[in-house]
């Protein structure tokens, strides 16, 4: 086959295989199909079916919970000042004592027979003075041999004062009302001043110790009130803020906080577990939504509202939040109906129908009490 041949014939190969492609899209013009102007023409869009609430005034309380413990409001370990012989112990385990009694006695015969001494010679000195006074008023003796006699009185008040203070050494007495606790101690054992006699504790009334985040710090002041919880009990116990930590622990980023009991029934002791709630704010009338119905973008977090038959995208600003709702500040209004169901199918201008309208405060919402409300902060 010579060249001019073969060129005709691959030209007739191409020019079957280019018709054979361009067949089915030619064929509806050129035979009048009816499919092709059915192909072209608009599909209408099938609206939706959701479900919304319409917005209405629900209340809203921002609850901080935290976990703590109870402390006695005084405590101490009684113990000597001065090492000897235990020979008195004057109080029963687990009984209160008043401020000022006499819980136990170490042996002090060696101090109380100097103290007798210096008594009997301060008899004769308090005498000597006197004498030596009326002698200076008659002008019989000179004002420096007077103040001898007034001076060696007073070395020896001072030196009784001193042996005073080493008796009362070995003497325990209650620095304040409370409760003793278990002794460590019998009569005829020696101790020291590292020896533990018992434990005095006031129980009433009591502290509860426990932290809070570090961004409540300008809100839980001084008189501030709180409730707490504490196994065996049902009914919840009510304190109020005394003191309030200045600074901020680095590790954790919380502040202590310390509240105080009135336990006059003494039915709780210290070193009890407590659960504690604050109530820092409570709006009565709140913009409250299911937080399944917020959507979080880039932009902002939005919602979708039904509005003359589609779903219009808002965005809104929220407050507090808890487990299932999220308190909307800006963006909604009393009225407006909320959509909750489809939420990821939902586009702006889409088309929907509600086949079912409720109102938010049939929502099934979680106790406030129960939950824990963090406001969420926006940069």
């Amino acid at each position: 086959m010579n060249k001019q041949a073969r060129f005709f014939v691959n030209l007739a190969i191409l020019t079957l295989l280019v018709g054979i492609i361009a067949y089915p899209k030619v064929q509806p013009f050129l035979f009048g199909d009816s499919s092709a102007d059915a192909s072209f023409q608009p599909q209408q869009r099938r609206a939706l079916q959701v479900s919304g609430y319409v917005l209405s005034p629900v209340p809203v309380q921002e609850m901080v919970r935290s976990t703590g413990n109870l402390l006695p409001d005084e405590e101490v370990d009684l113990a000597f000042e001065t090492s000897g012989k235990v020979v008195g112990i004057y109080f029963e385990e687990g009984t209160f004592v008043e401020e000022g009694d006499l819980l136990a006695k170490m042996n002090d015969r060696h101090l109380q027979a100097q103290l007798e001494k210096l008594q009997a010679q301060q008899r004769l000195v308090v005498e000597r003075e006197f004498r030596q006074r009326s002698l200076l008023e008659r002008d019989a003796i000179s004002q420096e041999a007077y103040d001898q006699a007034v001076t060696e009185l007073e070395t020896l008040e001072a030196d009784i004062e001193l042996l005073l203070a080493r008796i009362a050494e070995t003497e325990v007495r209650a620095p304040f009302d409370g409760v003793v606790g278990l002794r460590y101690l019998s009569e005829g054992s020696y101790a020291s001043p590292s020896t533990r006699l018992a434990r005095l504790v006031r129980n009433n009334p009591l502290k509860l110790e426990f932290s809070v985040p570090e961004r409540y710090s300008g809100e839980i002041t001084p008189g501030f009130p709180i409730h707490f919880r504490v196994d065996g009990f049902l009914e919840p116990k009510h304190a109020e803020v005394y003191a309030v930590s200045p600074s901020v622990d680095d590790r954790t980023r919380t502040i202590r906080v310390r509240a105080l009991y009135d336990n006059d029934n003494g039915l709780l002791m210290p070193g009890r577990f407590a659960s504690v709630n604050m109530q820092l704010s409570d709006t009565p009338d709140a913009i409250a939504i299911p937080s399944e119905a917020l959507i979080p973008e880039m932009e902002g977090d939005r919602v979708f509202v039904y509005r003359s038959g589609q779903a219009e995208a808002v965005y809104v600003t929220t407050g507090i939040r808890t487990e299932d709702r999220v308190q909307i500040l800006e963006g909604l209004s009393f009225g407006d109906t909320l959509l909750t169901t489809g939420v990821l199918q939902l586009r702006h201008g889409l088309p929907v129908e509600l086949d079912n309208v409720g109102d938010l405060q049939d929502y099934e919402f979680a106790d406030a009490e129960e939950v824990e409300l963090q406001p969420v902060h926006h940069d």
